[in-house]
């Protein structure tokens, strides 16, 4: 057996076991697992280090139109770069559909957007906002067809928003292909009712921002969503679910067997909603859609991820900055919560922040963890077992983490595009200090490696 590195003494963490082993990679891809592997032309020592396999973070905005006036800080260089240094070596973005344009067109700009670009590998979702004849009838079956098998709805958002209708074309569409369908579960038209009234009545400062959007917003959506899927049949991924109330619909559907899954983010775990009240444009750092919910909303979804109420926990990385004329603050004038583009960056801080939460703070198994951030992404979305695996023969994407030292999170350490973290100053106790992305090291200790545009695009088979 001729291998090209082998890992040693390190402690191997996967959805399902943790155990001690070496890890021996030849091609880029991992040959064995086991003692004593025979010697190879290079070798690190992971001894007192805990070896995952690299983070798929299936949710990620990237490159992509200008919204409210803002344009996304990271492209595709920038967003990679910081998913390796925190341990990530797939992402998941989406080719937004562009008015007027095919979905074609939209595919073949994003792949432009993307080529030459990214140091670690990527595959597409497809957000679909002009549901025309042709686009039903000819370019969504064919582009499932040909690998590009996830699509996001949006059931909000002016120029974003689909009918039910049409929502039900697409789930029909999907399932017929094998395909899966993303929802952003909100009622577009109670936001636009309450965010009316809020102006009326002159409460438009950023604070009144979950208020335009409270939990029964995201519970009817949701619900209506597994509805459509239920008539349907589709697939379906309830994403960014920032309500318990929304979670209980989705346990509702898993109880009854339909084949609906959700997703959650650290925004909506760690607890922020109280930084949304934070005065003038500060609490532009922290809004984002849904809005992050107050009380005990985040323990219980923490109690949904620990049973089994999502599937993956995803980054919704939306890299807008703070300051200048073309990010948060791209409107001007006084802070008005509805001329805030919504979302904010966690590329790179997803998995250290999910450990600390989830695994250090006892409410999740190491296994549960690597299952929610890397297995069962790379299931959802037709990429296992090539990523999110540690078997051989899938692609020697790892990451080793150190714990026990504590690391203070700051953005000035961090290695996106952006110009804040919403994290600032967030101690975690486990950081990822070395990554490999198809056996290349890209992230060791502190040092980017590894050249821009490495990465590969990947297209989605069959999910698991």
């Amino acid at each position: 057996m001729g291998l090209d590195l082998v890992l040693r003494n390190g402690t191997v963490i996967t959805a399902s076991d943790s155990f001690r082993a070496d890890i021996g990679i030849a091609g880029g891809k991992i040959a064995a697992l086991g003692a004593a592997l025979p010697d190879a032309e290079r070798e690190i020592d992971a001894a007192g280090l805990l070896v995952m396999p690299g983070g798929v973070d299936a949710h990620c905005h990237v490159d992509e139109p200008a919204y409210l006036g803002a344009i996304l800080a990271d492209g595709f260089a920038s967003a990679t770069r910081s998913a390796a240094c925190g341990g990530t070596t797939t992402i998941v973005s989406f080719a937004n559909q562009i008015p007027g344009r095919s979905l074609r067109e939209a595919v073949a700009d994003y792949h432009g957007r993307a080529e030459g670009k990214a140091l670690i590998d990527y595959a597409f979702h497809i957000i679909l906002s002009d549901a025309t004849a042709a686009v039903l009838g000819q370019e969504l079956p064919a582009l499932i067809e040909d690998g590009y098998r996830s699509v996001k709805v949006f059931m909000t958002y002016p120029g974003y928003m689909l009918s039910d209708e049409k929502i039900l074309d697409v789930m029909a569409i999907a399932a017929r292909h094998g395909g899966t369908v993303m929802v952003h579960a909100e009622n577009g038209h109670c936001v636009h009712f309450l965010t009316q009234r809020l102006e009326r009545e002159g409460r438009t400062s950023l604070a009144a921002f979950p208020q335009s959007a409270p939990a029964a917003v995201e519970r009817e959506a949701t619900h209506r969503a597994i509805t459509l899927a239920e008539i349907t049949g589709a697939r379906v991924m309830l994403v960014h679910v920032s309500a318990a109330e929304a979670m209980a619909q989705i346990d509702w559907a898993r109880d009854r067997g339909l084949p609906v899954m959700g997703e959650t983010c650290p925004q909506y775990l760690i607890d922020a909603a109280d930084r949304i009240q934070a005065p003038g444009w500060e609490a532009a750092k922290y809004i984002c859609s849904p809005p992050p919910r107050g009380g005990d909303n985040a323990e219980r979804l923490w109690t949904g991820v620990a049973r089994g109420s999502f599937r993956l926990l995803s980054s919704d990385h939306c890299p807008y900055r703070f300051e200048g004329s073309d990010g948060k603050r791209s409107q001007g004038g006084e802070p008005r919560f509805r001329h805030v583009p919504p979302g904010v960056p966690g590329l790179e801080t997803r998995l250290p922040l999910l450990y600390q939460a989830g695994v250090l703070e006892g409410r999740i198994s190491p296994q549960q963890f690597v299952a929610l951030t890397a297995t069962n992404p790379a299931r959802t979305y037709g990429l296992y077992p090539r990523k999110g695996s540690l078997a051989p023969g899938a692609d020697a994407d790892i990451a080793l983490w150190e714990t026990g030292a504590e690391v203070t999170i700051r953005h000035a350490d961090l290695h996106d595009d952006c110009d804040y973290t919403p994290y600032e100053g967030r101690e975690v106790s486990a950081w990822p200090v070395m990554t490999l992305s198809r056996g290349e090291t890209v992230w060791d200790r502190g040092r980017v490696l590894g050249a821009p545009g490495r990465g590969r695009f990947l297209k989605q088979t069959a999910h698991g």
